[in-house]
């Protein structure tokens, strides 16, 4: 069987997942493609050299009987209503993050799913699919450091653009230590607070960089992520889980070491895309398996991506207040309760 895919929004990861599913991974095919520039899509169809047709829009693309699944890689305040169409329609989703720009929007979407009766929707939080975060998943429910306490993180970037801002720091960056972190220890987030260090002197104006945010859990492990968009010396993704028993820490990303010029050393990535590229590739391998296997995707659902926002939600807030403000989810349906473990391919 091979899932027949449709493609939302041809910009840059739109290219990539394309690029993935038409000359790396196996069983899917790009059948079908839009966004709202015409140009991209029907440029997307020429360099990928694609027996693809270019669609007018979202819902006409939705509409084609060729069509398995969708990709959702456009602008994303437009991703809600591509998934409702596409639940409407019946149709697998891959989606990347956000799901929706507001927690309620992620609840339309989490009603129209269950009202359709089985999951169609996986959420684009790669780092599940990370080998070194699964390593860690694995040491934490084998009990190998007892039950976590703590947690440290940090998500540098060498540097952004000057249309980078203060929330973006939340929604576009956090955002992945939100899903991964709660995943990790499947524990509900409770409590937000942000707080500013020492400004870096390689922020530009309009930009509090470094972050620091603390999130409490409700069984009570305190999370400390630290995001530091100006960095300079690379793309470095760091995560420590201190338990009862001992320590636990995210590997380093893998590189040769080095004898040259009085230093011993490694490399250091400047690039997310390095970073997770096989984590990329094993989602959507995953995605288009287990729908194969099992009629549902595997990896993270609409309520993952609803928990995400609402989480988003309140750090913005307290970025504003300073205070700790309270994370508040309703609760969750029974429907999402299968666990949705990332397959280590």
């Amino acid at each position: 069987m091979t899932l027949r895919f449709g493609v939302i929004g041809t910009g840059a990861i739109g290219r990539e997942h394309i690029k993935r599913i038409s000359n790396k991974l196996a069983g899917g095919k790009i059948v079908a493609v839009t966004d709202v520039n015409q140009a991209s899509a029907e440029d997307a169809v020429k360099s990928f050299a694609l027996d693809a047709v270019v669609y007018p829009n979202d819902l006409a693309l939705l509409a084609a009987d060729n069509v398995d699944a969708v990709l959702v890689t456009s602008w994303g305040p437009a991703h809600e209503a591509s998934v409702l169409a596409a639940i409407e329609a019946g149709k697998y989703v891959f989606v990347e993050k956000p799901l929706a720009t507001t927690a309620e929007g992620c609840m339309r979407i989490v009603e129209a799913e269950m009202k359709h009766g089985k999951r169609l929707v996986q959420v684009g939080f790669m780092r599940r699919y990370d080998s070194g975060y699964v390593q860690l998943k694995e040491a934490i429910e084998n009990n190998f450091i007892g039950e976590p306490l703590m947690i440290r993180a940090a998500h540098r970037n060498p540097e952004v653009g000057k249309n980078y801002t203060t929330d973006m720091a939340i929604h576009d960056t956090l955002i992945h230590e939100i899903d991964v972190l709660h995943w990790l220890v499947n524990d509900d987030y409770q409590t937000v607070q942000v707080a500013y260090p020492k400004k870096s002197k390689h922020a530009h104006e309009n930009l509090k960089d470094p972050q620091i945010v603390t999130l409490e859990t409700k069984g009570g492990i305190v999370i400390t992520a630290e995001i530091n968009v100006n960095c300079k010396y690379g793309y470095d993704i760091q995560c420590e889980v201190i338990g009862e028993e001992g320590i636990v820490s995210l590997p380093e990303f893998q590189s040769i070491s080095f004898r040259k010029n009085a230093m011993f050393g490694t490399h250091v990535l400047m690039d997310w895309k390095d970073r997770f590229i096989d984590a990329y590739d094993k989602e959507l391998q995953d995605f288009m398996d287990s729908i194969k296997k099992t009629g549902e995707p595997n990896g993270p659902t609409s309520w993952d991506g609803y928990i995400a926002q609402v989480t988003a939600d309140a750090a913005i807030k307290a970025q504003d207040s300073g205070e700790k403000e309270t994370i508040t989810l309703q609760e969750k349906p029974v429907f999402y309760s299968k666990p949705t473990e990332a397959v280590n391919a």
